[in-house]
């Protein structure tokens, strides 16, 4: 079964309209449960998903934990919960496909043990639409958090999980550590992802400063100086 891990952090503009979607997603035999790790929100974070969790017609458990704020130090708090076999870590602005569930259980059957979907920005302009027709290739450079992670729990066990010395780019901490053990697959159906920050910040001015956090990782630049980076140019 599928144990589904969220991190937060002041998400009360999305997060019902997210869970209310997962409810119907995915099928209740193969969710173990949905489990939503707060970083310290201060807005309604908490007290809606609180409300969802009263509801007595959702079909599979939901559990509410709080964590240091970091994704990193959240997702690795939901882990350690899971109760499936596979975990899923989606980010809180993203939607999978319908039988999502189905999807990522058929690869496992298949032997492979992570991946993520392709992407679908919520928006038409050119460059989102290309950013995210280029997820459905194998490419690292392609990859990235919002296509959400499925991940045995066996092989992230293995790997340690989430480095959680990264504030940022985790994500991509982990994919590396699954390309150089060849554990990777792309499922060629479309999770949908929120372009909110490029709303805010711009889409080129964003999209070159995740261009140079990635050419600054690989030129050896450590988790404290691409967290430096991204807390002034794209947090502030």
């Amino acid at each position: 079964m599928i144990s589904i891990v969220i991190p937060v952090l002041n998400e009360a503009e999305g997060i019902q309209d997210q869970l209310s979607y997962l409810l119907t997603a995915g099928a209740p035999q193969n969710i173990a449960e949905v489990i939503i790790v707060d970083g310290g929100s201060t807005d309604a974070t908490i007290e809606i998903v609180s409300n969802v969790m009263e509801k007595k017609s959702i079909p599979f458990p939901f559990h509410l934990l709080t964590s240091e704020k970091g994704r990193a130090k959240q997702m690795n708090v939901g882990s350690k919960q899971a109760t499936g076999t596979i975990l899923y870590f989606l980010h809180a602005d993203s939607y999978p496909p319908m039988n999502f569930d189905t999807f990522i259980m058929e690869q496992v059957a298949q032997g492979n043990r992570a991946g993520c979907f392709q992407l679908k920005f919520d928006s038409n302009h050119w460059w989102l639409r290309l950013a995210g027709w280029l997820t459905r290739f194998r490419w690292r450079a392609c990859r990235g958090g919002d296509q959400s992670q499925y991940i045995t729990k066996e092989l992230f066990e293995e790997i340690g999980g989430f480095d959680e010395r990264y504030t940022i780019y985790e994500d991509n901490i982990l994919i590396n550590e699954l390309y150089r053990r060849k554990e990777f697959v792309v499922i060629r159906n479309e999770l949908t992802t929120s372009c909110r920050l490029y709303r805010k910040k711009g889409i080129w001015r964003l999209q070159y400063h995740f261009w140079a956090i990635y050419v600054k990782k690989f030129f050896g630049a450590d988790a404290d100086e691409l967290y430096r980076y991204y807390k002034k140019n794209i947090a502030s």
